[in-house]
C-alpha cells in the first residue's frame, strides 16, 4: 500500500512539474523555439534552405520597360509577380528569401497592390517612387520599407549606361543598411502560404504544355514566353521574343512553376494606373512539370495562392513566376500553350 501511495505521489509531482513548465513556456513565448530556429526548407521555393535560413523576406519593385532590360537580380528571386503598372505595361515584384543577389534593379515605383503584397508577406519593401495611393500606404507605415525618392544617390545608385527612370539600383549591402536605418526586423516571420511537393516527379500533370505564352494587351514587347526543358524540368523565360537574362551573369531566368491568375482590373487615372482586386480570387492556370492544370486562386492572408476546390495546390520545388492578368479579356484570351 505504501509503495502504491509513494508511486502516486511521484506521478503527481511530475505532472505538476510538467504543467508548471508548460505554463512557463506559454507565458514566455520568447523562450519557445521560433520558426527561424527550425526552418530547414525555403518557405517560397520548397527547396533546402540556404544559411542563414531565417533571413527576412525582401520584395523589390523591378522595372520591365524595354529600356530597363536585361534586369539584374531576377534569376535569384524565389518568386516574381508580374502585374500591370499602367495601361499594358507590366512591372515585376521580386520576392527574395532563400538567396539574395549582390545587386537588384532597375528599381521602379510602387503601386498600392505591390505594397499590399509586401505587407501580407511581412517583407521589407524596396521601391523608387510611388503612385499617389501607394505613397499614402507607405507614409502610413503599413510595411517596413525604403524608397529611392528619399535616398537617390545614397542607398540607391544610378548606372551611367542607362537613362532615368531606368537606371536605379540597390545592393544587398545597402538593403541591410536600410533595415538598420528604419529599425526593421531582419528575421523571417513565417508567413508563407505556399505548399510544395517533395520533388518535381510528384508534380507531373496529365495534359502537356511545353510552350506557354502570356499576353498583356496588344504590345508584344510585354508578351512572355516559357519553354519547358525535359531534362532540367524548368521553364526558360523570354519577353518580347528575347530571353530574360541577368545583366551581370548573363544567366537565363528559369522557373519550376508558372502561374496565371485572373483578377479584376480597373483604370483609376489618366496615367493608366490600375486598381487590381487581389482579395476575391478567380480562375487560374498552373504550369509545372511540362503540364497544365486549370485551377483557381484565392487570397490567403492577402497573398494570392493556387487552390482547387478550396484546398491549396502544391507547387514543384523551385522558383515560381506569377502573372496577374485582367479578367477582361481573361485567361482564355491572354494565355496560349502547346504540347
Amino acid at each position: 500500500m505504501k509503495n502504491w501511495a509513494l508511486s502516486l505521489g511521484v506521478l503527481l509531482v511530475l505532472a505538476a512539474f510538467a504543467a508548471g513548465f508548460w505554463l512557463i513556456i506559454k507565458e514566455n513565448p520568447e523562450e519557445q523555439p521560433s520558426p527561424n530556429e527550425i526552418l530547414t526548407h525555403s518557405p517560397y521555393t520548397g527547396e533546402e534552405a540556404i544559411p542563414p535560413a531565417n533571413r527576412r523576406t525582401v520584395m523589390a519593385v523591378i522595372n520591365n520597360h524595354p529600356d530597363a532590360r536585361p534586369q539584374t537580380g531576377l534569376t535569384d528571386a524565389d518568386m516574381v509577380f508580374e502585374m500591370i503598372a499602367e495601361y499594358d505595361v507590366t512591372r515585376f515584384l521580386a520576392l527574395y528569401q532563400r538567396a539574395f543577389p549582390e545587386m537588384i534593379g532597375p528599381i521602379r515605383s510602387a503601386r498600392d497592390y505591390f505594397v499590399e503584397l509586401a505587407a501580407a508577406s511581412d517583407a521589407f519593401f524596396v521601391a523608387h517612387g510611388y503612385s499617389p495611393d501607394a505613397r499614402v500606404m507607405l507614409e502610413a507605415g503599413i510595411v517596413d520599407h525604403i524608397n529611392g525618392i528619399q535616398h537617390d544617390g545614397t542607398l540607391f545608385q544610378r548606372s551611367s549606361d542607362r537613362v532615368a527612370p531606368h537606371n536605379s539600383y540597390i545592393s544587398l549591402e545597402k538593403i541591410g543598411t536600410a533595415m538598420e536605418m528604419t529599425q526593421s526586423a531582419t528575421e523571417y516571420s513565417g508567413k508563407s502560404p505556399y505548399y510544395f511537393y517533395d520533388s518535381v516527379e510528384d508534380a507531373k500533370l496529365k495534359e502537356q504544355a511545353l510552350s506557354v505564352r502570356v499576353e498583356y494587351g496588344t504590345n508584344e514587347l510585354f508578351f512572355s514566353e516559357y519553354t519547358y526543358g525535359s531534362e532540367t524540368h524548368l521553364y526558360s523565360r523570354s519577353s518580347g521574343g528575347v530571353p530574360t537574362t541577368d545583366k551581370e551573369t548573363l544567366e537565363t531566368v528559369e522557373v519550376s512553376n508558372v502561374l496565371v491568375f485572373e483578377a479584376k482590373h480597373r483604370t483609376v487615372d489618366s496615367e493608366g494606373r490600375q486598381s487590381i482586386d487581389l482579395a476575391n480570387g478567380g480562375n487560374a492556370l498552373l504550369f509545372q512539370g511540362g503540364g497544365v492544370r486549370e485551377i483557381e486562386w484565392s487570397s490567403a492572408g492577402g497573398m494570392p495562392v493556387p487552390t482547387a476546390d478550396g484546398e491549396p495546390v502544391k507547387l514543384a520545388p523551385g522558383k515560381t513566376w506569377i502573372h496577374i492578368v485582367p479578367a477582361a479579356p481573361g485567361i482564355a484570351e491572354s494565355v496560349s500553350y502547346t504540347p
